[in-house]
């Protein structure tokens, strides 16, 4: 028979990486509580108008890197989604859950998007992100750039750099937009064929072109800081003071565009240099018009999203800290006999709080203790607790420090579970 795979750019995670991602996820947690932001799951499938309206029908995800496909049941179109932020959006118009003010939320999860898959960046992804909805003002887009500059400290990154723009208002990005189509048009024959296919359709999202044959073009384009309007450059000195209040360094990068339509306002990324082309770690912005664009009240939002793989290998980078959850004891078990009386002890210990791990046999022999203890040294417990024939007769087991050379081993009564499991863990 055919041997099946997994779906190319959808991996597998496994020990100790899954450790890791379990990692980032409790400090990203702790992190969102001492921020009060409350945790928000929308799912995995979306109908897809949902992301056509809310991303923008002329966006490479929408163009090019959505997995749609038709509900046999009811010809719907769906839609693995490629991002979070339009189905919370969604999900706060559904819900009316701003009718008694603002939310501040935070999602983990996979997002889907179909392009080829390289290192940092792949066909099914982990992000994780948070969303303040029903805020207007500056402050909250600072509070987030300093949720994410908190995370960054507590994880141990110290290569990544914020960068800053204002897309400003609609307006101001009309006129901006009739400035760059001229600029363009002027040097026709400069620009390559996706420059080309974009100038009329979004000419902003030229800007962020990678080609390095158009970067001298790119770089002479009229600024979209040049047309901002009074409120616009008011909210963004608004937001780049409290940054200098919290001593947070950032550049103005009038090239930062983002790639979604619902961006106004604020923008903004973390960057490194240390992942070659994958070098955004974490972006974000202001988005005051999805609600509306979803059939909603206006409700000015802003947010963030950050990838994990990204994040991890920048962690790992920095010296990623052992986070493979530690492994108080492994039972060594000699006789199958004695599975029932140890099983019940092994629970009593869990129920206590402790980490152990049961040899398992072939169903009608342990094993020698000889290859018991090598494969309790091997999975990196503390301890051996030795069930063998004179313990188990005396209703004892032996406990055996595995780390410590210099500790002597222990006798304890089974019957006296709480206070030896209490020692095992005074221990850690």
């Amino acid at each position: 028979m055919e041997k099946l795979t997994a779906v190319k750019g959808m991996n597998d995670v496994l020990p100790p990486d899954s450790a890791a991602v379990e990692w980032l996820e409790a400090k990203v947690r702790a992190l969102m509580a001492r921020y009060a932001y409350r945790n928000i799951r929308t799912p995995i499938v979306e109908r897809t108008p949902l992301f056509i309206r809310g991303l923008g029908e002329v966006t490479d995800i929408v163009e090019k890197e959505m997995y749609c496909f038709e509900d046999r049941l009811n010809g719907d179109p769906l839609t693995l989604r490629p991002e979070a932020t339009a189905g919370v959006v969604r999900a706060a118009l559904e819900h009316n859950l701003l009718y008694d003010g603002g939310k501040r939320l935070y999602y983990m999860g996979p997002m889907f998007r179909h392009e080829r898959p390289q290192k940092g960046r792949y066909r099914q992804f982990d992000q994780i992100g948070a969303e303040a909805l029903g805020f207007a003002g500056a402050e909250v887009d600072a509070e987030l750039i300093l949720m994410a500059q908190a995370l960054w400290q507590e994880i141990g990154l110290t290569d990544v750099r914020l960068e800053l723009n204002s897309l400003g208002q609609p307006q101001e990005r009309l006129e901006h937009r009739k400035a760059l189509i001229a600029h363009f048009e002027h040097h026709a024959e400069e620009l390559d064929e996706d420059a080309k296919r974009r100038l009329y359709s979004n000419p902003l999202r030229i800007l962020d072109s990678k080609n390095p044959h158009m970067q001298a073009l790119v770089e002479s384009a009229p600024k979209l800081l040049d047309f901002l309007g009074a409120e616009s450059l008011a909210h963004f000195k608004a937001l780049t003071d409290i940054l200098q209040a919290n001593g947070v360094a950032y550049s103005v990068n009038p090239r930062l565009v983002r790639g979604m339509d619902y961006y106004n306002l604020t923008v903004f990324e973390f960057v490194t240099d240390r992942l070659g082309a994958q070098g955004t770690v974490c972006a974000g912005g202001r988005y005051d018009y999805l609600f509306e664009q979803l059939g909603g009240k206006p409700a000015p939002a802003v947010g963030w999203a950050l990838g994990v793989d990204r994040v991890l290998a920048l962690a790992k980078g920095a010296g990623l800290p052992e986070v493979s959850p530690p492994l108080d004891a492994y039972a060594i078990v000699t006789d199958v006999a004695a599975l029932p009386l140890v099983l019940s002890t092994l629970q009593a210990l869990r129920a206590a709080g402790t980490s152990v791990q049961m040899h398992a046999g072939s169903g009608t022999a342990m094993g020698s203790m000889k290859s018991q203890f090598k494969r309790a040294d091997a999975s990196g417990a503390r301890f051996a607790l030795i069930f063998g024939p004179d313990e188990i007769q005396a209703g004892q087991v032996t406990v055996k420090p595995l780390r410590d050379a210099s500790a002597a081993q222990q006798v304890h009564a089974l019957a006296d579970v709480a206070s030896w499991a209490a020692t095992l863990q005074s221990a850690a």
